[in-house]
């Protein structure tokens, strides 16, 4: 019986992450021809297509989407295997972490993370990437490394999810706003001008539906996709943005804020990751200081009237 070559795991894996034998090709530093016939070899192996022609892109079999997990947790084992066994020393480790978070993580807790990185492994970057979607696959084929946000049904089940803080939302406006005076009542609040938070641009959310049972509705004269672009916006005009209070402590500075007269769930935000990365020194160092970066700035949030 032949021993099948190994080194078509790394080959699979990488085409099966990209779902195009160009990119795929370009990401081993391979020629296309090269990249094709090692397709060809892969076909030849397991007995099965792998990727097929729809259109004018390619798309998995479903044997390819069964042997995708597999296949790349085979590949990272492999790879634990070779590399050395030595004690990770922080201070000199060289890498470049991707974080996938919502602008307003960035700029609430990203200056607290970046000055512990900084002073615990001075050589090691962090990128912070936009969020567009609740998508698993880059935190699956390893672009991500670590992701912040709400764990909710879109969240892949095969994720590691771990709890940073609970949030609750607020109401925010410029100082010298009517709502910047006296008691907020669900009628002063609802009878404002309102910025809607909604990446789907949905004019409706948890505070309407807290809302209704008082028979009140709010004016929604906006959408916007990001918490950020709501504070900059009310900052600017008469309008009331509702956004998350701790996610949002230090972009709300010089602002007036308030708790709403309605009551709505708290959202929890967590961190996740790949199964595959839970042993990894540097990244179990990376989601120490993600963690402690966020219990540190909960000290310090600063609570609203």
């Amino acid at each position: 019986m032949s021993i099948p070559d190994l080194n078509l795991l790394v080959t699979l894996d990488v085409l099966l992450a990209e779902g195009s034998v160009a990119r795929a090709a370009q990401r081993l530093q391979l020629s296309p021809s090269a990249m094709s016939r090692a397709l060809a070899r892969l076909r030849e192996t397991t007995g099965d297509p792998l990727l097929v022609r729809a259109g004018r892109g390619l798309v998995p079999t479903p044997r390819a989407l069964e042997l995708r997990e597999r296949v790349s947790q085979l590949v990272h084992d492999a790879e634990s295997v070779l590399r050395p066994a030595n004690m990770l020393n922080i201070r000199q480790l060289v890498r470049m972490f991707t974080l996938r978070t919502s602008e307003g993580f960035v700029e609430n807790f990203g200056p607290g993370l970046i000055a512990r990185v900084s002073e615990e492994a001075p050589a090691v970057q962090l990128r912070f990437v936009q969020k567009p979607n609740k998508d698993s696959a880059s935190l699956r084929d390893g672009t991500v490394d670590l992701e912040t946000g709400v764990v909710g049904e879109m969240t892949s089940p095969e994720l590691r999810a771990q709890a940073l803080f609970q949030d609750r939302f607020i109401g925010v406006v410029q100082m010298g706003h009517p709502l910047s005076q006296g008691e907020i009542t669900p009628s002063r609040y609802a009878n404002g001008r309102h910025i809607n938070v909604s990446r789907r641009g949905h004019d409706q959310g948890p505070i309407d539906e807290a809302l209704k049972p008082f028979g009140l509705k709010r004016e929604i004269v906006t959408i916007v996709g990001s918490f950020s672009t709501a504070l900059a916006l009310a900052r600017a005009t008469d309008l009331i943005a509702s956004v998350p209070e701790r996610h949002t402590g230090n972009l709300r500075a010089g602002m007036h804020s308030f708790s709403l007269p309605v009551s709505t769930p708290k959202i929890t935000v967590s961190m996740l990751w790949h199964p595959r990365m839970d042993a990894d020194p540097a990244h179990r160092w990376l989601r120490e200081c993600v963690r402690d970066v966020c219990a540190g700035q909960l000290t310090d949030s600063s609570t609203c009237v």
